[in-house]
């Protein structure tokens, strides 16, 4: 497992993170879950990623019972706040920021939290006051760094340019093969202010796997099938033309020695201001295989055929 620095922080994060989402505490029964955590940590993952609002705190609820015995300073664990826990319970207003990290602290059974990250950016609430209480949080040595999730560029740089309060030092967007808006604007801004990637949905909902196949039924027990998470599928992603693309690129994975998931993690970890992957599994041989991505390094002649396999998707 390879290891870089997370922004202006002194965290060192494993370049593949295992996150909850709804996976844990409701997508897969409980001793599943928690072998995918512990053999993450046997792997050498030590970024431990989750929200508040998935599955309205059982995430959270699932991951501390999973760390019960783990030594704390092992492992990076990083929440999130923002979306509604309850019909008054949402946003990033400084009440909000209290009563959410207490809670949360609470499910995950833990003093602090390495990172804590507004979940999206709140427009009912001044800037200035999210980020002074989130200061609060940091000194209060409830919340070692902070960092933000898909906020917009303005928004960011208006973070970056105040004063008298702490800096994020990481960012959470979605960010894969079949999804590069963040080179745009989000990257070069960060990059240069000492904030790092953490990007989610790398495996674009698992089609850069290749198990979703064109003219096929959909596999059963996929995410696209799941009661629980189905809904949140986005099914412009079965388009046909996207998934025969993603099996034109099996020749590249062979040559270089990787799966497809590998392959498409490897090429999210080729940009130099991505600290970590956000990798979500149901089960601990997709852990091993994901984690497996950690190190490897394409070149340039592989990435440039990457990029003409993918036109047809990309434009769909």
């Amino acid at each position: 497992m390879q290891y870089r620095k997370l922004g202006n922080s002194d965290l060192m994060v494993s370049d593949i993170a295992l996150g909850s989402w709804l996976t844990y505490g409701g997508g897969v029964e409980q001793k599943q879950a928690i072998d995918c955590v512990h053999k993450a940590l046997e792997l050498g993952i030590t970024l431990i990623d989750t929200s508040n609002i998935y599955g309205r705190g059982a995430a959270e609820t699932l991951l501390g019972e999973a760390l019960q015995g783990v030594k704390r300073d092992s492992y990076i664990l990083a929440t999130k706040l923002f979306f509604p826990m309850t019909a008054t319970d949402k946003g990033l207003s400084r009440a909000q920021i209290q009563k959410q990290l207490d809670a949360s602290l609470q499910r995950l059974r833990t003093d602090y939290v390495d990172l804590y990250q507004c979940h999206r950016y709140d427009p009912e609430t001044p800037l200035e006051e999210t980020m002074t209480a989130l200061t609060e949080a940091v000194r209060s040595g409830k919340v070692r760094y902070i960092g933000f999730s898909e906020w917009p560029v303005d928004k960011i740089q208006a973070a970056i340019s105040m004063t008298g309060v702490e800096k994020f030092v990481s960012s959470q967007p979605q960010y894969s093969l079949l999804w590069r808006q963040p080179e745009k604007a989000v990257i070069p801004l960060c990059a240069k202010n000492g904030i790092s990637q953490i990007v989610w949905s790398p495996l674009a909902q698992g089609i850069l796997t290749g198990k979703y196949r064109p003219g096929a039924p959909l596999p059963a027990g996929s995410r696209a099938l799941s009661p629980s998470m189905g809904g949140f599928f986005d099914k412009d992603l079965l388009q046909d033309r996207v998934l025969s693309a993603v099996q034109n690129l099996v020749p590249i994975a062979k040559e270089a020695g990787l799966t497809l998931t590998q392959l498409a993690l490897a090429w999210v970890l080729r940009e130099q201001n991505v600290a970590s992957a956000i990798i979500g599994a149901t089960r601990v041989e997709q852990v091993v295989e994901n984690a497996g991505a950690s190190g490897h390094v394409l070149n340039k002649e592989q990435l440039a055929r990457i990029d003409t396999i993918l036109a047809p998707a990309m434009a769909a």
